[in-house]
């Protein structure tokens, strides 16, 4: 029943943005929604919950940028990396309170599995996001894209990285 709640709250954002999208400026709001349904398509097809940590992570760092790039005007120095502290903590705290973090029995070097995978793949994006920040000041035209969809192509590439990394840590750990 959540997982069919959960579903609909991203089908409705995807229709939502469709509707009333307005252009990108930190993070491509599809690239969003893309994440957040391939989480939960993985979870529903029992992959590990270190490679599904990795895009929840993904997830949890591009939502904050896209709602701060959103809100435009900026009310606080520093706020598009409040409001990701913010989504961070309060995604951890849901999945602790709903009893998916924590898991005697989903360890790995001791460490929760889902809570590792989080914090690899907010690593990850943000390698991916300042990989892309960087591209663009160094190309002749400064903040132009070196490469079509670039902004896509780093963070969702050192996300696939960071995904087979867990996924052969996976392999080797059983």
């Amino acid at each position: 029943m959540m997982f069919k709640k959960i579903c609909l709250f991203f089908i409705s954002l995807g229709t939502l943005y469709f509707v009333f999208g307005t252009p990108a400026y930190a993070v491509c709001p599809v690239c969003t929604i893309a994440i957040g349904g391939g989480v939960l398509l993985s979870r529903y097809l029992g992959v590990d919950d270190l490679i599904i940590g990795v895009w929840i992570g993904g997830l949890i760092l591009s939502l904050g940028l896209w709602t701060a790039s959103y809100l435009k005007k900026t009310y606080v120095k520093g706020q598009k990396w409040l409001i990701t502290a913010f989504l961070w903590v309060t995604t951890i705290l849901g999945l602790k309170e709903a009893k998916l973090l924590g898991h005697p029995l989903c360890k790995i070097f001791g460490y929760d599995k889902l809570l590792v995978g989080i914090i690899s793949g907010t690593v990850a994006f943000l390698l991916g996001y300042g990989l892309d920040q960087l591209l663009r000041k160094m190309n002749k035209e400064p903040g132009k894209a070196l490469f079509p969809y670039q902004r896509v192509v780093c963070p969702v590439g050192l996300l696939l990285i960071a995904t087979l990394i867990a996924w052969r840590v996976c392999v080797l750990v059983k």
